[in-house]
Formats: C-alpha cells, sequence, structure tokens
C-alpha cells in the first residue's frame, strides 16, 4: 500500500514519528505515549533506517575512524566507522576485530579505500591489521581519547588493590569509604560534586600510590590538551613513560609499555590534529544511545538507533513532513 512500507502494519507517517522519538526520548515514554512494545520500536526503526539512510555515505571518505561499542551485556559489540570530517557514523555491523573491519572495506572498495588518509581507532591489533591490509596508504592513528581511558582503567586497577588490602586488613568501614571514593577518583576534576572533591582532596592529602596513581592519570590527560605542540607532546609522553615505568605498580608499568608500542600512532593522530573534543562528543553520543538500545533483542535495531541518531539521516516529525513552503 503506497502509505505502508513493505512488511509493515503501521503507516509510513506512524513510523516516522516512532522514529522520531527513539532518537530523542527513552523507552517506557514512548511505550506509554504510542502504545506498542519496545521489540515493536526496534523493526520500524531498522525499517526507518533501511529507506532513508544516505545511500552515498560512504562517497568521499579521508579521515575515518573506527570503534566498537558494547550494545548488549556478555561482550556483544558493534563495530562503527565515523566521518571524522563529516562528525558522522555512516557504516556499522555486529561484532568487532578484523573480519568485520574486513567487511567495511569490502564494501567500500579499492577505488574508494585508495581515497583514505587517516584511520582512528584505539590500540586492538584487529582493526590495524585489516586496515593495512585493505588501505596501506592511510595513516594509522590511536586515537588520543582511548590513550587517556587507559589511564583511567590503570588508576582503578590500582584503586580496586588498595581496597581489596584494607579488606584483608579487617577494616571494613574503610574499606567501605574508599569504594565510594572511585568517582572522585575517575572523573574529571572540573566536573566533581562539592563531595567528591572534598573527598579528592582527602586522598590526595594522604599520599600513597593511589594518589601518585591519580597524578599520573592526570598527567596522561593532560597530554593531550588542546594547544600543546607535537614536540610537547612527544617529551611529555617521553616522561609519562619513565614516570610509570619507575613507579612499581604493575597497571601502570604495563600502561608504559602499551604507550611506547603505539607510540607513532599516538603522535600521528596529534600531528594530523583531529579535534578531540568532536571525538569524544560522537562517542558519548553513540554510549548514550546503546545503553537505550539495551532492551532489543536484534543487534540491526540497535545499529539502526545509531544511525537514526548519528548518521546521515534527517528525521522529521510526519507533520513538518507534509508542510508544504
Amino acid at each position: 500500500m503506497p502509505f505502508a512500507r513493505h512488511g509493515s502494519d503501521f503507516t509510513r507517517d506512524f513510523e516516522h514519528l516512532v522514529a522520531w522519538l527513539a532518537t530523542r526520548t527513552d523507552k517506557t515514554t514512548i511505550k506509554r505515549m504510542l502504545r506498542i512494545h519496545w521489540a515493536t520500536v526496534g523493526r520500524i526503526i531498522e525499517r526507518v533506517c533501511a529507506q532513508e539512510l544516505d545511500p552515498d555515505r560512504l562517497e568521499e571518505l579521508f579521515e575515518i575512524g573506527i570503534d566498537e561499542v558494547s550494545w548488549r551485556k556478555g561482550h556483544r559489540y558493534l563495530t562503527l566507522v565515523a566521518d571524522h570530517r563529516r562528525g558522522l557514523i555512516v557504516w556499522g555491523a555486529e561484532g568487532a576485530g578484523a573480519a568485520i573491519c574486513d567487511e567495511f572495506y569490502e564494501q567500500l572498495g579499492p577505488e574508494r579505500a585508495g581515497r583514505i588518509e587517516a584511520v582512528w581507532m584505539d590500540m586492538g591489533p584487529g582493526y590495524a591489521k585489516s586496515t593495512r591490509a585493505n588501505a596501506p596508504q592511510a595513516v594509522v592513528c590511536i586515537d588520543p581519547f582511548h590513550v587517556a581511558k587507559l589511564g583511567g582503567d590503570a588508576l582503578d586497577e590500582v584503586r580496586r588493590e588498595y581496597w581489596n588490602e584494607l579488606r584483608t586488613l579487617g577494616d571494613q568501614g574503610a574499606a567501605k569509604r574508599f569504594k565510594d571514593a572511585r568517582w572522585a577518583l575517575l572523573k574529571r576534576p572540573e566536573n566533581l560534586t562539592d563531595r567528591q572533591a572534598q573527598t579528592l582532596k582527602t586522598l590526595k592529602a594522604a599520599g600513597g600510590k593511589v594518589a601518585r596513581a591519580y597524578e599520573l592519570k592526570e598527567a596522561l590527560r593532560g597530554i593531550f590538551a588542546p594547544g600543546l605542540s607535537i614536540t610537547d607532546v612527544e617529551e611529555l609522553l617521553t616522561r609519562f613513560c619513565s614516570r610509570s615505568s619507575r613507579s612499581r605498580m604493575p597497571a601502570f608499568v604495563r600502561l608504559a609499555k602499551t604507550i611506547r608500542r603505539h607510540r607513532d600512532g599516538i603522535l600521528a593522530a596529534v600531528r594530523l590534529g583531529v579535534t578531540n573534543a568532536r571525538n569524544e562528543a560522537l562517542n558519548n553520543k553513540v554510549r548514550l544511545i546503546t545503553r537505550r538500545a539495551y532492551g532489543f533483542h536484534s543487534a540491526n535495531a540497535a545499529l539502526a538507533l545509531v544511525m537514526l541518531t548519528c548518521g546521515p539521516i534527517t528525521l522529521q516529525p510526519p507533520h513538518e513532513l507534509h508542510l508544504h513552503p
């Protein structure tokens, strides 16, 4: 029928309304407002995404980012490809690793893959292996966001070790108070609540390995602050690795080895100068969408929600679609 998509029990206008709402509000609101099941929402946004997605989205790709995000518990991942120049997600598939990345390059084709100049990714070997095989001319760049995240992971490992030490000593009260300090350590200082700021001040005043780990985490994050030259970053990375290697904290010793192994890719990302703020904003948006998609039983539905929200699709509520100029 002309007013409905093939295989659908709903009109096109209704499906546009569902898809538009799904990009802007939570599933409980949609279910109560439209009186449909969340699984039905998933099927609707799959159909809308398939029809509305820009067919030319893989054209003119020069600087891209390849990343994986968890869309469901149990190590269920989506691999997403972002166009850094437009700040949009342009491709995605269920799974992670070299084989999934090969699927992207196969769909892209040798000619378009040959035009890619730089690829941002994390430090896992899969995406790098696939990129070097399918786009050997592209510069592999390690996203500074992932490097800074490793610093937070190392700090959290030190925190857990100290918490377990307190529990072993039998001081359950101190162990509980210290466990509650997790976000005071991991959040950015400017985002702390008054209570968390006071907790952090107390921890720093107490000294010890947790305070030293916090200083190292913040030092690593500061390396990628805007305004530093590539020479500054090179020198600061060298100093950070030296301090971490001598820290006698296994988590930071391993981190120093990882950074040295990927140093060229890290510096390439800084040298090319794609703003980390744009990348981080897109990453945060994708994480928010995938959390909202946890109720879906299909990876395709979760991916469709990501593409509707962060991809090259322009959605409007039905009454705006039918307005005449």
